[in-house]
């Protein structure tokens, strides 16, 4: 008997592409292979920053580290030489039972009480005054309030330097003019001369950085304030100001860091200004106590012992500048 013919399966008609079908995804160009020639060259292009941060950082720091564990000590009476002998934490206890060493924290906490204040402050009101709607000429100010900064710390304390000198600076014979006796170099005189240097170098600069922060403050956000009969003042310290907390938090981080390893214009000032004494500041103590002292435990258990004040601080203002942001 013959087999019993089947019928052919229908297949069912190809459907026409509908206009909601979106395009097709595109493949990935890339598999495995092109992802670890990726990772290679990142890879690539990060080995020169870490093997200069391990040259001029880390391995610095380890050095200092072993160096602070010796101290010096003078055989024969001072006339058989030196030999190095193992300290432990003795230079360490030197230094935070030394009151040159602790004074000079003193210093720089008085000089941030002074000079955060007009720094931050100033270069926030620069920033806004560049940023408002009646400014004009910007790209001029700017470039002009930044310009402190581009001259070198070192060269900048030596024209302030001159400019303080009776005698040869005009800012002195206007205020013998005046009537005004002003000695740049005395005593309680120093610290705002000190002050005055900084806050000449690093305003413009951080005058800069509000600015662009301003300048990433929506629109539409100063517009809405605006037609809710918001003046100028009110939407500058109501709107403006609060949008860039994050920018203010890392200018204060950054400053209180910088503060606290302040070293060429106190010791350009205290060259005319002996009352200031060479460990004015910690950095000061430091480079006495190892290039004139030849005390290098000393000085690289204080140069530690003030990376670590330094971390401290960081974390300090961190925290504060956090719980700021939150209010």
């Amino acid at each position: 008997m013959a087999a019993p013919l089947t019928r052919p399966a229908k297949t069912p008609p190809p459907r026409a592409a509908s206009p909601s079908d979106g395009p097709a995804a595109p493949k990935s160009p890339g598999g495995p292979g092109a992802r670890r020639g990726q990772r290679r060259a990142v890879t690539l292009f990060m080995v020169p920053f870490f093997a200069l941060f391990t040259a001029v950082t880390v391995l610095p720091m380890f050095y200092a580290a072993w160096m602070s564990l010796f101290r010096e000590e003078s055989s024969g009476l001072g006339f058989g030489g030196t030999e190095r002998v193992f300290a432990g934490f003795g230079n360490f206890t030197e230094a935070l039972t030394n009151e040159a060493f602790l004074r000079s924290f003193g210093h720089i906490a008085f000089y941030c009480v002074l000079y955060i204040p007009a720094m931050v402050g100033g270069a926030l009101v620069l920033a806004l005054l560049v940023d408002s709607a009646m400014a004009r000429a910007r790209r001029f100010f700017q470039i002009a309030y930044f310009l402190p900064h581009a001259v070198p710390g070192l060269i900048a304390s030596l024209i302030w330097l001159y400019l303080y000198t009776p005698g040869l600076s005009p800012i002195t014979d206007v205020l013998d003019a005046l009537g005004a006796n002003w000695n740049f170099f005395g005593h309680d005189e120093a610290i705002y001369s000190v002050v005055n240097i900084s806050a000449w170098q690093w305003t413009g600069y951080n005058m800069i950085i509000f600015y662009a922060g301003l300048q990433a403050v929506p629109r539409e956000v100063l517009e809405a304030a605006t037609v809710d009969g918001s003046g100028a003042l009110r939407t500058a310290l109501q709107v403006k100001v609060p949008m860039i907390r994050p920018t203010v938090v890392l200018t204060l981080l950054f400053t209180c860091v910088g503060a606290i390893q302040l070293f060429d214009a106190p010791k350009l000032v205290q060259l005319r200004a002996n009352t200031m004494g060479e460990d004015w500041s910690p950095t000061m103590f430091i480079y006495t106590a190892a290039f004139k002292g030849h005390d290098y435990g000393l000085a690289a258990a204080s140069s530690l012992l003030l990376a670590l004040v330094a971390g401290l601080l960081s974390f300090v203002v961190t925290k504060l500048g956090n719980r700021w942001k939150a209010s």
